[in-house]
């Protein structure tokens, strides 16, 4: 949609109809944000493979009200307009709500141990380093594959135990399951691409039980889970697939994302580039800012568990309610001149993890110091990065969360 026709008012928007090849539509929620923040999608012809309407819900405050409140609005169908597959509800920490989601949830903030912790930040660092010097070596490359994308990939497979020789090929099939979704692929070819990570984490789970580490994904496969009832068990073969996969793409794709999108930023504002390079004291607000601004996550649905009432729209119980993040972080009743990248922003309410509810996100902080590594050591290791073509985005739509990130961002990196 244009930005004429959008002006135009909600009656002429289409969410279907947005391919987000050229980034997030901003234009068009920002009329949604104006004229109906609580806005339910009519019925259209791309509504009908999405399983009928549903709500939008684009506002700051309508967001974190909605994400607040787990019992109105409950995460069991999944996080995607479409359903997940029946044996996916209440099986993953998405799909479930307190006090399953709570129990689940500690199971993984206990593998993080206080060795593990501790050496996050070192880690961190050395991997920027050792990412940043070849891409250095190679002077121009593709920055999502050659340097975002590789620091979370390796941090995620640090933590769950991964052995290094098998983190390209498995990461490389995450990326591919991706794609396959993103694209619509036929769901044989996106069940084909999903298996592969499924395999490796019955292989990876023989592998701990035999020989535990120090890691989550030990701590998960050995973990015993106390039901509701007073009784404990182990985690199924089937949970602890869908566990392997929220970690291995949550884990990486999310930040890969926000990193690109952060440096796209800062090339595009040459002035906030030069003030970070000139004042490292601003790290810590340039990474919200860069939180902010990418919002990786284009939304998040959940459904209504009874009727009610949502800043005057009248949800019935059954609905489909998705939030969107990147129109949240662009609402300019809570932000000052929102559409102005600033790494000095402060306060900075943003919801690029989550609006601060039970599902607020699990890996934030990791996110958080793994930005904040890669933005420092590109800055220490470079005199300048330019940008030798414009971005190109993933294929994507609102049947998936994450439909706009950055594919490919050629660019070349000179050494200090």
């Amino acid at each position: 949609m244009t930005v004429e026709s959008a002006t135009s008012g909600v009656d002429m928007i289409d969410l279907t109809k947005e391919d987000f090849r050229h980034g997030f539509p901003h234009e068009v929620f920002t009329v949604l944000r104006e004229q109906a923040p609580v806005w339910r999608h009519p019925d259209t012809p791309g509504t009908d493979e999405l399983g009928g309407s549903f709500w939008v819900v684009s506002s700051n405050d309508a967001v974190k009200e909605v994400s607040a409140n787990h019992a109105t609005f409950r995460s069991f169908e999944g996080p995607s307009i479409p359903d997940w597959p029946e044996q996916a509800r209440g099986m993953m920490v998405i799909t479930m709500d307190p006090p399953e989601h709570t129990r689940l949830r500690r199971l993984v903030t206990s593998g993080f141990t206080a060795r593990m912790t501790a050496m996050l930040e070192d880690q961190a660092r050395a991997w920027a380093i050792k990412i940043i010097d070849r891409a250095l070596d190679k002077g121009e490359c593709n920055f999502v594959e050659d340097v975002a994308y590789q620091l979370p990939m390796h941090m995620i497979a640090d933590m769950m135990g991964i052995p290094e020789p098998d983190r390209a090929p498995l990461f490389g099939a995450t990326l591919a399951a991706i794609e396959a979704q993103a694209a619509k692929l036929p769901k044989e070819e996106q069940l084909a691409a999903m298996g592969k990570l499924f395999a490796y984490s019955h292989e990876l789970a023989d592998r701990k039980r035999r020989s535990p580490g120090d890691d989550v994904w030990t701590k998960l496969v050995n973990a015993v889970v106390e039901l509701p009832d007073g009784t404990s068990t182990q985690l199924t073969e089937l949970e602890l697939e869908l566990f392997f996969q929220t970690l291995v793409i949550a884990g990486s794709e999310t930040t890969r994302d926000a990193t690109v999108s952060g440096l796209l930023a800062l090339l595009e504002n040459p002035q906030q580039m030069e003030l970070l390079r000139s004042d490292p004291s601003v790290i810590g607000t340039a990474v919200e800012e860069i939180a902010r601004w990418a919002s990786p996550v284009a939304y998040f649905r959940r459904t209504a568990a009874t009727d009610t009432v949502l800043q005057g729209a009248h949800i019935a119980a059954g609905d489909r309610v998705t939030l969107w993040y990147p129109s949240a972080n662009r609402d300019a009743r809570v932000f000052k001149d929102p559409f102005r990248f600033d790494i000095t922003r402060n306060p900075n309410p943003h919801v690029a993890f989550g609006g601060h509810g039970a599902h607020h996100c699990l890996g934030a902080n990791l996110a958080r110091r793994e930005m904040r590594v890669m933005f420092q050591e590109l800055i220490a290791r470079t005199s300048a990065i330019e940008l030798l073509g414009e971005p190109v985005y993933r294929p994507g739509g609102i049947h998936i969360m994450t439909s706009y990130g950055i594919k490919d961002l050629p660019v070349r990196l000179i050494p200090r």
